[in-house]
């Protein structure tokens, strides 16, 4: 195992952004920036061995504050959607910014991929692993309690990234993290990626209204469109005549996953029969939000030219507007207890 440290340029304000890469012994490598925290490359093999980068990303620092589609962000405090962008805690109402809508999205527009964290790098018995820290004062982006947060990437020998988050505070608050990566298996620079083949552990979905928001309804996956329990390709249903793919132009919903919340469990998998590449997702979170970049487009990395559908997320989570729906499982964390949870990306090949 082994890692680098290079400069990946400067904020306005001069300061300097550093990019850090991380590397097995197979080959596979990740990358990246004290910008966000924000993953920005993962290589790995396809089934005869050749090696590509399968996250879409940016590849400077204007990209990565200047551009859409949050690629490779750490979301905090709150990923997702609050409906209204207001919530009630203890008797007080919080206000947030709206930012979609009259709803407020992934706690912007003052988003953590804008602020340069704090950086260490070690070795560990599961390989090496780097740790990006924040300090989050009270009422940043309108939340309460000062928030000491951390999210560390460990990159192991069997081709998994492993991601931790962590986050203390001195007052009841909001913690709901995810990472917002868009992965495509036949390499990011591949275009469409609906062909690839997909699996989700769950048999209920959260619908929701044309904004977005849960209504607090879990619908059966069974019979609709939203059916992933058997593998297959995202491209089948995903423009099939059903509501909620009307109201969100695609996939972008959060799926009730079967597993008991808090246990690290097998939770999505995504195909690509080409490369053979395969994608597990573990999680230990009640939700996932899978999203097919139904209208997102851009200059990536590499000089690519990004268009819609040219990749998808499974960003874990607590359900969008957990915070006001008493019957979703809860996101507030309790002053001084500690909010932890892990999500695992595993890369492998069918051969």
């Amino acid at each position: 195992m082994a890692w680098t440290k290079t400069s990946f340029g400067t904020m306005e304000n001069g300061a300097e952004v550093f990019r850090y890469t991380l590397s097995n012994e197979n080959g596979v490598s990740a990358s990246f920036t004290d910008l966000g925290g924000i993953w920005l490359t993962m290589v790995v093999p396809d089934r005869d061995g050749h090696l590509d980068d399968v996250v879409l990303g940016y590849d400077t620092v204007e990209k990565c504050t200047g551009l859409g589609g949050h690629l490779g962000e750490i979301v905090g405090r709150n990923a997702n959607r609050i409906g209204g962008a207001e919530f009630t805690l203890n008797g007080t109402t919080y206000m947030l910014e709206q930012n979609s809508g009259k709803n407020n999205l992934h706690s912007g527009p003052d988003y953590y991929r804008d602020r340069i964290w704090d950086t260490e790098v070690e070795e560990t018995g599961l390989g090496t692993k780097i740790t990006f820290s924040l300090f989050s004062p009270d009422g940043d982006q309108g939340y309460p309690g000062n928030a000491n947060i951390a999210v560390s990437y460990t990159l192991t020998p069997d081709n998994s990234l492993k991601l931790d988050y962590h986050m203390v505070a001195d007052a009841d608050t909001v913690a709901n993290f995810t990472n917002h990566s868009y992965f495509n298996l036949a390499g990011h620079q591949s275009g469409p990626a609906m062909a690839q083949q997909v699996w989700i552990d769950a048999d209920t979905f959260t619908v929701a209204d044309e904004t977005s928001i849960p209504t607090g309804e879990l619908v059966p996956v069974e019979g609709t469109p939203m059916d992933f329990t058997t593998m297959k390709a995202i491209e089948r249903d995903i423009n099939v005549d059903y509501e909620p793919l009307i109201f969100a132009g695609g996939y972008d919903h959060n799926w009730v996953l079967n597993h008991p919340e808090g246990e690290l469990a097998l939770s999505a998998k995504a195909y690509d029969e080409k490369s053979g590449r395969i994608m597990e997702v573990y999680t230990d979170l009640p939700g996932v939000q899978f999203y097919t970049a139904n209208s997102f487009s851009g200059a990536g990395k590499d000089n690519t030219q990004y268009v819609p559908r040219c990749g998808y997320c499974f960003e874990t989570q607590y359900f969008p507007d957990a915070i006001n729906k008493p019957g979703f499982p809860s996101p507030v964390l309790k002053a001084g207890e500690e909010y932890q949870t892990t999500t695992i990306y595993k890369f492998l090949t069918d051969k």
